[in-house]
């Protein structure tokens, strides 16, 4: 059995005591206070997260962006250097092969952020994909690690214990840069709906960030699970949730990251199709009129008792209390207030549709 990978921090989580567990090919920190308490300091104040699991893949050379504009959904034709774009990587059929952020360090010059538990599969479907072009596929993902400062105190974190002045960074923007001698790249991202930070720099610069911000005590450690708990609540997709090989952006919900006056990319008809035909299914919110927890994978069913999807994700909001899901169902039940049930174990609860954003973002325009 092959053994997992670890972050450039792994044995900074050990010494903290932090629960880990495996998550995405790599031991990961769990939790360490708890994940209440972190996912309350990343709403209230600043939390930090070890996200060097991620992957990084540099596209550059002559075609690079007529490349990238090829296996993405989103455009990034023409765009300045220092924006960053959110979008999918699709097969042929519309499906996803990831979800990914797409920085534009120059002209011609791109770096893609891929899930850790497609990093593998992504680069092999790049570098596959990019036969024909000009261009020069690295990948970075073992070379980088990465921090990400969230929280409405994060630009004052940034600035006052690693001294980067981030205030000039607007939501989906990045810079360059050199700090003591080394090379980073910082941008204004994040997967928790808060204001936030994710810098990308050589393994042993991200472990003396952390070091100086645990030093500190303005920002708190926080594991995977509050990451998971955050995103959920402002209705942010995980890829193998809500985003898979056989679920599309359009089934999910996200065609406003498809931009389909592009002339082409892979996948741009299946998509299409289903935009201007509709899908069979759709994701939607749901609010559990009790206090029970849907899990990943649940049946959801009619009042009846019909089988129409599963729940995607599911959760006891921690910043609403309220029992909440995000699910994957039949199109014809994905209207708001509509009526359904969630299969929990033995017993099944009354649940109706809402909105998938069940608390409001925080992001710095």
């Amino acid at each position: 059995m092959e053994q997992n990978k670890r972050t450039c921090l792994y044995d900074r989580h050990v010494e903290a005591g932090a629960l880990m567990s495996p998550f995405g090919g790599f031991d990961m920190p769990i939790q360490y206070s708890g994940i209440t308490e972190e996912h309350q300091a990343v709403r209230t104040g600043c939390g930090v997260f070890d996200v060097s699991h991620m992957g990084e893949v540099n596209v550059s050379g002559p075609q690079a962006e007529a490349f990238v504009n090829h296996i993405f959904t989103n455009d990034v034709a023409g765009a300045p250097d220092g924006k960053i774009f959110y979008g999918m990587m699709l097969n042929e059929s519309g499906g996803t092969v990831d979800d990914l952020l797409v920085y534009k360090r120059g002209e011609n010059n791109f770096l893609l952020v891929i899930n850790a538990s497609n990093i593998g599969k992504d680069v092999a479907w790049i570098e596959r994909h990019s036969a024909g072009y000009d261009v020069e596929v690295v990948n970075l993902s073992d070379e980088l690690g990465e921090l990400a400062v969230q929280g409405p105190r994060s630009e004052e974190v940034m600035r006052q214990v690693l001294g980067i002045s981030s205030d000039d960074l607007t939501f989906y923007t990045f810079r360059e840069e050199w700090l003591d001698g080394v090379h980073i790249l910082v941008s204004r991202t994040g997967y928790t709906g808060e204001d936030g930070f994710e810098i990308y720099a050589p393994a042993g610069t991200i472990v003396k960030m952390w070091d100086a911000l645990m030093e500190s005590g303005l920002a708190v450690p926080c594991g995977l699970g509050c990451r998971d708990t955050l995103r959920f609540e402002v209705g942010l997709p995980l890829y193998g949730d809500e985003l898979a090989d056989d679920i599309s952006p359009v089934e999910a919900g996200l065609s406003v990251f498809v931009k389909f006056d592009k002339p082409e990319f892979i996948g741009r008809d299946a998509v299409l199709r289903q935009k201007t035909e509709g899908v069979g299914r759709k994701l939607v919110g749901l609010e559990l009129l009790d206090r029970a927890i849907a899990r990943h994978g649940y049946e959801v069913l009619t009042p009846d008792g019909e089988v129409v999807g599963h729940v995607t994700t599911g959760y006891r909001g921690i910043s609403v209390d309220k029992s909440l899901a995000m699910a994957l169902v039949d199109a014809r039940y994905a209207a708001k207030d509509t009526e359904l049930m969630v299969q929990i174990r033995r017993k099944r609860f009354p649940a109706r549709v809402t909105a998938k954003k069940f608390y409001k973002k925080s992001y710095k325009k």
